[in-house]
Parts: structure tokens; sequence; C-alpha cells
């Protein structure tokens, strides 16, 4: 059973999603060698960080508590696609926005939409503070933002009742009240998804 056959189906994901997972990584290592995607340059670097993409997809689904088919999340500073592609494989029943301002890896973006046939991924080449809607059911992001600071900016970005989730490497003791973290381990590294919700009466 390969690492990525195992984390699926510990997380519940689908195991067909494999197939386009590796299709992605091949997509991946090839852009990576000319517009600098990432510095994760091996497969098993590139697939560190698929894994740890994969671990926010059970949120988005508890969050969302049946209501997945409806559902609009944004990412915020997509880069080479993670998490908001891999959502987008494994969970084709949510359509997923994805920023990425930089036009070399919007394209990439575009390009893995085509290529794996995402209907359910959109990516835009827009800046935060650029871009209108602020009305999705869940807002996240991935090393873009210092941590606090995204949690924060998130929030004007999501409906009332909404979450922004956040990616915790190190453990904070700063972030804002309310919110819940749910850790999990990457390479025996400790880890956690930071989940804050918008109450009714945020600015």
């Amino acid at each position: 059973m390969s690492v990525l056959t195992q984390v699926l189906s510990d997380l519940g994901l689908a195991l067909q999603s494999e197939e386009v997972i590796n299709n992605f990584i091949l997509l991946f290592q090839k852009w990576n060698q000319s517009i600098n995607l990432s510095a994760a340059r091996s497969q098993s670097e590139i697939l560190e960080h698929i894994v740890d993409s994969l671990h926010v997809i059970p949120h988005l689904r508890a969050t969302l508590d049946g209501n997945s088919a409806a559902a609009h999340v944004l990412d915020v500073g997509s880069g080479g696609g993670l998490p908001a592609a891999i959502v987008a494989i494994c969970a084709p029943e949510i359509h997923v926005t994805a920023l990425e301002p930089v036009h070399k890896k919007h394209a990439f973006l575009r390009t893995v939409a085509r290529q794996l046939s995402l209907a359910n991924f959109e990516p835009l080449a827009e800046r935060l503070d650029d871009h209108a809607h602020r009305d999705y059911d869940i807002a996240m992001s991935r090393a873009t933002f210092d941590l606090q600071e995204w949690l924060l900016r998130g929030l004007s970005h999501v409906r009332t009742g909404g979450v922004v989730l956040g990616f915790e490497a190190v453990l904070r003791t700063d972030l804002p009240a309310g919110c819940r973290r749910y850790p999990y381990a990457l390479n025996g590294k400790p880890r956690a998804i930071i989940a804050l919700q918008r109450a009714a009466g945020h600015p």
C-alpha cells in the first residue's frame, strides 16, 4: 500500500483520487523546473505537502455539515495548488476558488484545472484585497500570511457563520479568541488545523 493510499484511507477520502493526485504530481514537477512553484523538488517532498493538504478536507466537510454540494471555498495564495487543487480533486462536490496573483503560478493552476478536468476549480489571478466576493462558506490559506493575520483577515471574506481555516506548523499562543485547534502529525511532526468562525455582528 502506498503512502498516499494509506493517508486517503485514514482520512476517509476516496481512493480513486490517488490516480488524479499522481497526475497532479507529474504536472507539478514539470512546471516546478521552470517557474519555481515550491522549494519541494523530489517526489517525496511534494508528497509531504500533499499529505499536509489532505488533512484539511475532513474539516471542510465537517464544517459544511452535509451541505458540501452547495459549498464555496476560497483558498488564498494558492501558489502550486496546495491545498486548493488537492481539495478540488478529492472533494468534487465543493467549488474551490483559488487566488494566486503571480501570473506564472496562475497559469499553472489553470493548466491543472484543464488537464485534470476539475470543473469545480476556479483559479483567479487576484490579490485578496482586490477580491470582491465576501460570502464564502469557508476561507483557507496555507503559509501565505502569518497565521494570526490570516485568521482575522479571512473573517471578512466568509458569510456570518462561515469559517476561516489555517495551518499551524508551530504551536501559537497568540491566536484570536474562539479559535479551535485540530492537531495531527505530519511525518512525526506536530501540526494543526486552526478554525475560527465568523460570529453575527462581525464587521
